[in-house]
């Protein structure tokens, strides 16, 4: 018994030994196999990117400011002589042309000897007094001093100081006209961005309800800071005021403030880090990412100014896949 089963486990031994055996041979055999299911091929451990070259491009630094629009002359319509203001045909916002009818006013005295005719007119009994009455009221009517009131200027009504059926006085302001050669654009600039602005510089006026932005120019920072608001106010004159433009319509003055041709790449080529402040790009050179530190300059619309290093169009910067690309890794460009 005791040696049927010390020859049963020499038996199993001797299976376990001819299998271990024969895979050994199997492996030695087959090397290549192997190692073709360890090592990926050189284009299996390429990583994928999107790249766009380094292009020359315009771009200019704007500064932003709120602001309104104003008028440097303000035209007064004047009561000549103190009467009755019968007749007004203009009010606030409305567009006025040079020698326009603007109104008419009645002199006291005559409107006084009109009033006074009509109403023995409306008392009168007899025929006698009616024809007495008649005849003063034409007389009366012969004898008004009646003057029209005009524009002085091409503008935009302001305010009117009267209502037609007013009693006025001598040399009242009846109406305000902004002349419309004369309207211009406060912006209030922050004092940060002082600095940078000069007179002459373009601008563009965005004005509330307007679909066009109107053309501009820097007149001068003018001496009036806001200390509360840290701000100061800088006079941007309208090359051409839109028609029908408003006083006190609220807008932004965009000012450019500088302007060049600059080595840029797309924006979305550059990584910052948060913490240390470091801006990067990863190039790509013999099919291998290359990351560079670089100091940007002015941004535009889609592309950043690359200030260094020195750049050249022939360079390729990643825009997409770029993120977690370790340095040297082998890449394959994307369409």
């Amino acid at each position: 018994m005791r040696s049927r089963e010390l020859a049963r486990g020499l038996f199993l031994a001797a299976g376990l030994a001819f299998a271990f055996g024969s895979t050994a041979c199997h492996k030695a055999a087959d090397p290549a196999a192997d190692d073709s299911k360890e090592k990926p091929s050189a284009e299996s451990a390429s990583v994928p990117v999107r790249v766009e070259p380094v292009t020359r491009a315009p771009l200019s630094r704007v500064v932003s400011a709120p602001g309104q629009t104003n008028a440097l002359t303000q035209d007064k319509v004047r009561a000549p002589f103190a009467g009755t203001l019968v007749e007004l045909t203009v009010t606030d916002g409305d567009s006025v042309r040079k020698g326009q009818t603007v109104g008419a006013i009645v002199s006291r005295d005559t409107d006084a000897a009109l009033s006074g005719a009509r109403e023995m007119e409306r008392s009168a009994r007899t025929p006698e007094e009616k024809a007495d009455a008649e005849r003063a009221v034409a007389l009366a009517q012969r004898n008004v001093v009646r003057n029209t009131l005009r524009a002085a200027a091409d503008g935009v009504v302001l305010a009117h100081g009267a209502v037609a059926g007013d009693r006025v006085a001598e040399d009242q302001e009846l109406l305000t006209v902004a002349e419309l050669g004369s309207l211009v654009f406060v912006a209030n600039a922050a004092q940060s961005d002082l600095a940078l602005v000069r007179p002459g510089q373009l601008v563009s006026v965005e004005l509330a309800g307007r679909p066009r932005a109107a053309a501009g120019v820097v007149h001068d920072v003018l001496p009036a800071a806001n200390p509360g608001e840290f701000t100061a106010p800088v006079r941007v004159d309208l090359r051409e005021a839109p028609p029908g433009m408003a006083i006190g319509l609220f807008g932004t003055a965009r000012i450019t403030v500088e302007s060049r041709d600059a080595v840029t790449v797309p924006d979305a080529a550059i990584l910052r880090d948060d913490v240390s402040g470091v801006t990067r790009v990863a190039l790509v050179r013999d099919g291998k990412a290359h990351w560079v530190d670089v100091v940007a300059g002015l941004r535009g619309a889609e592309r950043t100014e690359i200030v260094s290093p020195a750049l050249t169009p022939s360079d390729s910067v990643v825009v997409s896949g770029q993120v977690g690309l370790p340095e040297g890794a082998h890449v394959t460009i994307r369409p």
